[in-house]
C-alpha cells in the first residue's frame, strides 16, 4: 500500500522551482528567467462554496512553501458557467452536470487561465481534449444531509425519513436523490430546487418546500454543518461518484504545472474517485439516469493493506426500480473494481433506464 500511495511531504521540485523563481521576483521587480510567468491564474466558480473550496486549496499548496503566498503567486479567476446561469430547469434538461465546467474548461484550452478548481462531482467523465485531472484533495465527508423546514424533526432514528409527513414536497434537483427517496417512500411529492447552498435554504426557511437535500461537504466547508437536521448514511443514500472531494484540472501538456500539483496530491482520495468515476464511465447513463458510487479505504487487518470497497446504484428517477450492489479489492486495481461493478449493474438493469429521454 505504501509504494502504490506514497505521502507527499516535501515539496516537488517544480514547487522548488517555483518558489525560487517567486524569492527572485521579490529581489528584483525587472522580472525573473524563469520559465513560468507568476501569478498563476487559477480558474472558479463565483459560488461562496466554490471560492472557499479554492481558495482551501491554495493555502494548501503554499504550505509547502509560504513564499508563494507572500509573493501573491496565484490569481483569482470567477467564470460564471451555464450550469449557474440557468437556474429554473434541471441540468439534465440542458447538458448535464458538466455545465458547471464548460467555460472553465474553455478558459483553460485557450490559455486564459493555467489551473481550474472543481467540486469532482460537477466535473465530466470524460474531459476535453488536452485536459486532465491533475490532483484530488482530501475528501471531506462524502454523505448527503437531509435538511427539514421549521416545525418537522426527527421521530425514528432508525428511520430517517419518518420526519416528513405523508405526500411531504422535497425541494431536490437530483435525479440521484429523488429516485433512492422514492423507492423508500413512493408518496413524496418532488420540486425543482436549484441554486447555491444558502438560497436552497432560504427557500427552505421561506416553505416553499418542507425538506431538501444537500452534500454534509458543501455544509461542512461553509462552517454550516449544523443546517443538516438527518445525515444520511451511504448505505440508505448511495452518494455522487466524486461527491466531497475536490479536484484540480490542467493541461494535460503543462508537466511543470502538473509536477507542482502531485506535491498536495491525496492518495486516498485519487483511489476513490478513480474507482466512483470508473464506474460511472462504465455505465455511461444519460443525464436522467439516476446513480450513485461510493468507495472507501476499509481499515486495513495486522499485516495486510487496506481493501477498496466500492458500492454502485442505478434506479429509475421514480424509484420503480433500484439495484445496488458492492465490490471490495485492492487501491491499486480501482479503475478495474469501477468497470467491473458498472458492467454489472448494467447487466442487470433495464436497457431503457440508459436511453436518452
Amino acid at each position: 500500500m505504501d509504494s502504490a500511495y506514497p505521502s507527499s511531504s516535501a515539496p516537488s521540485p517544480a514547487l522548488q522551482e517555483l518558489a525560487a523563481e517567486a524569492a527572485a521576483r521579490q529581489k528584483k521587480a525587472s522580472g525573473h528567467s524563469g520559465r513560468r510567468t507568476l501569478p498563476l491564474r487559477v480558474g472558479t466558480r463565483g459560488s461562496p462554496l466554490a471560492l472557499v473550496q479554492t481558495r482551501a486549496f491554495l493555502t494548501t499548496l503554499t504550505r509547502f512553501c509560504p513564499v508563494l503566498r507572500d509573493m501573491g503567486a496565484f490569481q483569482e479567476h470567477q467564470i460564471n458557467t451555464t450550469g449557474d446561469q440557468v437556474q429554473n430547469r434541471r441540468l439534465a434538461e440542458i447538458g448535464g452536470k458538466g455545465l458547471f465546467a464548460k467555460e472553465i474548461h474553455e478558459a483553460l484550452a485557450d490559455g486564459r487561465i493555467d489551473f481550474a478548481v472543481h467540486s469532482l462531482k460537477d466535473l465530466e467523465t470524460t474531459l476535453p481534449p488536452g485536459l486532465v485531472l491533475a490532483c484530488t484533495l482530501k475528501r471531506e465527508d462524502a454523505r448527503d444531509a437531509l435538511i427539514l423546514s421549521p416545525g418537522l424533526a426527527q421521530s425514528d432514528p432508525d428511520d430517517p425519513y419518518s420526519a416528513l409527513p405523508e405526500g411531504a414536497l422535497v425541494g431536490c434537483a437530483s435525479v440521484r436523490r429523488q429516485a433512492q427517496m422514492l423507492h423508500v417512500r413512493p408518496d413524496l411529492q418532488f420540486g425543482l430546487l436549484r441554486g447555491n447552498v444558502q438560497t436552497r435554504l432560504d427557500k427552505l426557511a421561506a416553505h416553499q418546500c418542507q425538506a431538501t437535500l444537500l452534500a454534509l461537504a458543501g455544509l461542512k466547508r461553509l462552517g454550516m454543518a449544523e443546517r443538516a437536521s438527518i445525515v444520511l448514511d451511504p448505505t440508505v443514500m448511495v452518494p455522487a461518484a466524486g461527491q466531497g472531494i475536490v479536484g484540480v484540472t490542467v493541461r494535460e501538456d503543462d508537466i511543470e504545472l502538473r509536477e507542482l500539483l502531485s506535491a498536495i496530491e491525496d492518495y486516498e482520495a485519487r483511489a476513490v474517485a478513480t474507482a466512483e468515476r470508473s464506474l460511472l464511465a462504465e455505465l455511461d447513463g444519460s443525464c436522467r439516469t439516476p446513480i450513485g458510487g461510493y468507495a472507501q479505504l476499509l481499515p486495513a487487518e495486522e499485516g495486510k493493506d487496506p481493501k477498496l470497497h466500492l458500492t454502485g446504484l442505478v434506479a429509475r428517477e421514480d424509484g420503480s426500480f433500484l439495484l445496488k450492489r458492492s465490490i471490495t479489492g485492492m487501491p491499486e486495481d480501482a479503475a478495474r473494481l469501477g468497470k467491473e461493478l458498472g458492467e454489472s449493474l448494467r447487466k442487470d438493469s433495464p436497457s431503457d433506464i440508459f436511453e436518452e429521454n
